[in-house]
């Protein structure tokens, strides 16, 4: 009898520790899970749930205020998750905020974060969806960084290459660095272009010192500066110079051709300008008809002595005079 009731005593004691060990762990996993606190269902819909599960956390702010009651997959390839919110914690949520999935540390369980809107919206009420906003996942981190790091792979050959390349003195680049006589070639341009600078600046300090000096009322270049009206006389003098330089150009260009002609064609100006016998032929055709008119004096002085003319030339000279007299 002692040893069967010993027996019951033990195990009444590990039913009684089993129930108190079984009652804690129901507490606890309820507490967890909010079963013994009023909640109020909420809904979001994501495109990507990042491994999501069943009774995953939900937080606001950092605080756990509920878990993911349901996770079901609609006809558009659309996520819709539900969420159990305490009550109490549901009242600071507004209908303006909005949730994302994240992981609970770098190796952690995935949870749900939701984030308060910036306007200050109505508190949301069991049966609502709040608006979702799906981050990038870390199988799109990881394809994004393969990308990259072939890229990258890519860029460091293509550096190598040209690396070698401006190191064997190939390209513009590679002579101005391996080229000594090139490398001095530039120093010398550079330094010549600094001269040249330093002269401009000098001479831009010259003509401002000259134009410093330039009393525009009083001087002649500072009326031409100032005055409209003797712009206006100068433009339209500069004008009219052009004008007759265009005029001397087109009589120019035409007495070259009519010289060119001249020079060129047989006409009576070339053959007067080139014969070199007519001018002998003219001396002696002057000397001729110089000889001619000679005679023919002579010729006339006899025929006024000449008894059948010697009435003729006296008639002249007596209407000649009656004319003299008249004026």
């Amino acid at each position: 009898m002692k040893k069967s009731s010993s027996q019951k005593v033990r195990v009444g004691i590990m039913v009684v520790v089993g129930t108190i060990f079984l009652v804690a762990a129901l507490y606890f996993i309820g507490s967890k899970q909010h079963i013994f606190t009023r909640n109020m269902k909420v809904y979001s819909v994501f495109k990507n749930v990042n491994g999501l599960q069943l009774g995953n956390n939900v937080r606001y702010s950092g605080i756990n205020i509920g878990t993911v009651s349901s996770i079901e997959m609609t006809k558009n390839s659309k996520i819709i998750v539900q969420m159990m919110i305490e009550e109490k914690t549901g009242a600071f949520i507004k209908k303006d905020a909005i949730a994302t999935i994240g992981s609970d540390g770098l190796v952690g369980s995935m949870v749900v974060n939701i984030t308060p809107g910036k306007q200050n919206n109505y508190p949301i009420i069991s049966g609502d969806t709040i608006i979702s906003y799906s981050k990038i996942g870390t199988d799109d981190m990881l394809s994004t960084l393969s990308v990259t790091n072939e890229n990258a792979a890519l860029l460091t050959s293509d550096l190598l290459k040209i690396t070698n390349q401006i190191l064997h003195g190939e390209g513009a680049l590679g002579a101005l660095i391996t080229d000594s006589l090139l490398t001095r070639d530039i120093k010398t341009t550079l330094n010549n272009l600094k001269q040249t600078t330093q002269g401009t600046n000098q001479a831009v300090l010259k003509i401002n010192n000259i134009l410093s000096t330039i009393d525009v009322k009083n001087s002649a270049a500072g009326i031409l500066l100032s005055d409209t009206v003797a712009k206006n006389q100068l433009s339209t003098t500069f004008k009219n110079i052009e004008a007759s330089s265009q005029s001397i150009l087109k009589i120019t260009q035409v007495l070259d051709t009519m010289i060119l002609d001249i020079s060129t064609k047989k006409s009576t100006l070339n053959y007067l300008t080139k014969n070199e016998t007519l001018p002998i032929i003219l001396d002696s055709t002057m000397l001729n008809i110089k000889e001619a008119s000679q005679k023919l004096n002579e010729n006339m002085e006899a025929l006024k002595h000449n008894f059948f003319f010697k009435g003729y030339f006296k008639k002249q000279e007596r209407l000649k005079k009656k004319l003299e007299n008249k004026k």
